[in-house]
């Protein structure tokens, strides 16, 4: 009560009702200049003074939450990173660049928590010293109240999608640049399962294609590999194993594939009629002289969603429309194209038709399954950049119902509210975002579902926040625990 004492002083009703039979009738424009009326002055200074003291009291806890959760997860980043950078030679400045690229994804995701942790903390510590019922018997409206904390919301939420869209992209970009530059010196870092990856030497003579259905890069084991040879001039040579491991030499300058259970296919240009094929158990190919050097890249042209403000994700689901008309189009004329020539005069045999007919729609069904795909990726990506920063408004609604609640729960409550609303969060978005990806869910919904969802719950808790529910003794574990039961189907409900 002292703090709220020295911060402000609201008057009473009664104090208003006897200062103004004091006061001489400004009925007949006695007072023409309304702000002259000290009344209104003293209420509208009052509240000046309140905004300022709940604004101050949301900047400690934030700053601290926000260096806490960014500190949490950039050391998880670093141990995630440590095998990739460590024991490589890598100059200190390359490792300090790539950690400090990390930070800007932290920072995205820890901005809207240490939102919701900060009005948590400050709501509770007003419920807590009673400072909730001080303002509520001087007549202060507590949805008002959170009138300036919504507009400081609404500006981090403004910040935080200018972030998204202008440093966010740039930086994954740079960052993933970055790793490809690091993988090169060592290029079991950047193999990509299901893809043909580029192994070159460092003299960029010789080259291998490794292509490999599944890569772990803890015991770095491969499965169903197969790996294009083409070492020697004129030579082309193709290995297939079932499985494999790779390890470097002590110079990390080779590296040496322990291959099981395959065959391989050889011919040479000056043979053609010759073919070669042998199979083995157990076969040690090794490549010599994979790049050993760090070759920093300045651009590369390639941008995953991540990588992509929001202009570009807009061309590119504009373009993966354009493609798929284009595909339709095109699978329409080929179908008319095969009843014509069935039709036809020359009537070809309807069996061959059918046959080249089905594997070019086959074709073109496949093009469109990924034109689809890349659409509701970048779709995904291009509602996340705003679903996200909406979240620093949504838990501004949520935290200050929630914590006039539940006063008596301490830090302890203010800790636990976070990490279950954090967990339910983050678990929907990642999962709507992964069905919005697949196309199971509209694009919209996967990521603002978990919005919407606290949203009408925030909603629901807010038409309460004006009724005195709680006090200093109650609105602890207890009275949550009762809460919580009370919501389930035939939960029971403490007795008054």
């Amino acid at each position: 009560m002292e703090r709220l004492s020295r911060a402000f002083f609201v008057e009473t009703a009664a104090q208003v009702s006897d200062r103004r039979q004091q006061t001489p009738d400004r009925s007949n424009n006695a007072c023409p200049n309304p702000e002259a009326d000290p009344v209104r002055t003293k209420g509208i200074s009052g509240m000046r003074i309140l905004t300022r003291y709940l604004l101050r009291l949301h900047i400690g806890p934030f700053i601290f939450a926000l260096t806490v959760l960014t500190s949490l997860l950039f050391i998880n980043v670093v141990a995630r990173r440590f095998e990739d950078l460590a024991g490589k030679g890598l100059p200190t400045s390359v490792i300090l660049e790539v950690l400090v690229l990390s930070l800007p994804h932290i920072l995205a995701l820890t901005l809207p928590m240490a939102v919701l942790v900060a009005v948590l903390h400050a709501f509770s510590s007003l419920a807590q010293d009673n400072e909730i019922t001080a303002l509520k018997a001087s007549g202060v409206n507590l949805v008002s109240m959170m009138v300036p904390l919504m507009f400081a919301g609404v500006l981090f939420g403004a910040g935080l999608l200018w972030f998204n869209d202008s440093v966010l992209p740039e930086t994954n970009h740079r960052l993933k640049t970055r790793l490809i530059d690091i993988g090169r010196k060592s290029p079991v870092v950047s193999l990509k399962e299901q893809v043909i990856n580029n192994v070159q030497t460092q003299d960029m003579t010789t080259r291998y294609y490794l292509q490999a259905a599944q890569i772990d890069p803890v015991t770095n084991k491969l499965h169903d590999v197969v790996i294009y040879d083409l070492s020697v001039p004129g030579r082309d040579r193709t290995v297939y194993a079932d499985s494999g491991l790779m390890a470097f030499n002590s110079e990390q300058t080779d590296l040496f594939l322990q291959l099981y259970d395959g065959w391989i296919h050889e011919l040479r240009d000056n043979d053609p009629a010759t073919f070669q094929r042998v199979f083995f158990n157990e076969q040690l190919m090794q490549m010599k002289g994979i790049g050993n050097t760090l070759e920093l890249s300045e651009e590369d042209q390639f941008r995953s969603d991540r990588e992509m403000n929001l202009a570009m994700l807009a061309a590119q689901v504009d373009s993966g429309r354009a493609e798929l008309a284009k595909i339709r189009q095109e699978a329409t004329e080929r179908g008319e194209a095969a009843v014509d020539e069935v039709l036809g005069p020359l009537r070809p045999g309807a069996g061959d038709v059918v046959r080249r007919t089905s594997v070019e729609m086959h074709m073109l069904q496949t093009r469109a399954e990924a034109a689809i795909d890349r659409i509701n990726m970048n779709q995904v990506e291009y509602h996340k950049k705003f679903a996200i920063p909406f979240a620093c408004i949504v838990f501004v609604l949520l935290g200050a119902p929630l914590a006039v609640r539940f006063p008596r729960g301490g830090i302890g409550m203010v800790i636990a509210a976070s990490l279950s609303i954090f967990g339910i969060y983050y678990m929907c978005l990642i999962g709507g975002e992964a069905l919005g990806d697949r196309g199971v869910v509209a694009p919209f919904w996967g990521p603002w579902a978990p919005n919407l969802l606290f949203l009408a719950i925030s909603l629901f808790t807010l038409r309460g926040i004006g009724r005195e529910t709680a006090s200093t003794r109650g609105g602890g574990w207890d009275d949550l625990w009762y809460t919580l039961r009370g919501l389930l189907p035939g939960g029971s409900r403490r007795a008054a």
